[in-house]
């Protein structure tokens, strides 16, 4: 139950089954940044650099700065997105280098949104895509990311789904959420 209504990408849904999902996305516009460190603290890192765009270090188009509503999820991934996985890829494959991704809201287009203040922003668009979707409730650390991601690499397998690129780890909840209520998800783009 998401107590503040804060907006969600927009898809449709492929296949449930149990906690596994296969979704068709919407095209969608994204804020990122890409930052190093574990993945806690490129979390952290990337969270407090898109959050100070969209609470106004930004200009809009008519010269003024802005602010721009939360979404949810918050999605970190390695950032050799482009890899195709043929096995279980684990944290520990990626360098230290994150990319913090912020889905903006579905008013926005490249043309309308605010420009960051800061270069390390990106804007980018991401087109209609099929993820395979595994969610998970408490902490997402390092570990049970891992765990949750080999999981749904198998369960691909099984339905001779192929991932395409990163695995990304979707945060739907502020800090303070307890974490038996916390919803995380392990994203994979697949082809068939």
């Amino acid at each position: 139950m998401n107590v503040m209504a804060t907006e969600e990408p927009k898809y449709e849904l492929i296949e449930k089954s149990g906690n596994f999902e296969l979704r068709q996305y919407h095209p969608m516009l994204i804020a990122e940044v890409l930052v190093d460190g574990n993945m806690d603290q490129a979390s952290s890192k990337g969270f407090r650099l898109i959050a100070d765009y969209i609470f106004g270090n930004n200009v809009t188009k008519t010269g003024d700065s802005g602010k721009i509503k939360m979404t949810a999820p918050v999605t970190i991934e390695p950032k050799s997105e482009k890899i195709s996985m043929t096995v279980p890829v684990t944290l520990e494959e990626i360098s230290d280098k994150w990319r913090v991704i912020f889905v903006m809201p579905s008013q926005y287009t490249l043309n309308t949104i605010p420009s960051p203040n800061n270069k390390r922003v990106i804007l980018r668009e991401i087109p209609a895509r099929q993820v395979a979707i595994l969610k998970f409730s408490g902490f997402a650390n390092e570990t049970n990311t891992a765990e949750n991601t080999r999981n749904l690499l198998k369960w691909m397998d099984k339905r001779n789904l192929i991932p395409i690129g990163a695995t990304e780890l979707a945060r739907y909840n502020p800090p303070w959420t307890l974490p038996f209520l916390r919803r995380n998800e392990i994203i994979t783009e697949y082809k068939k």
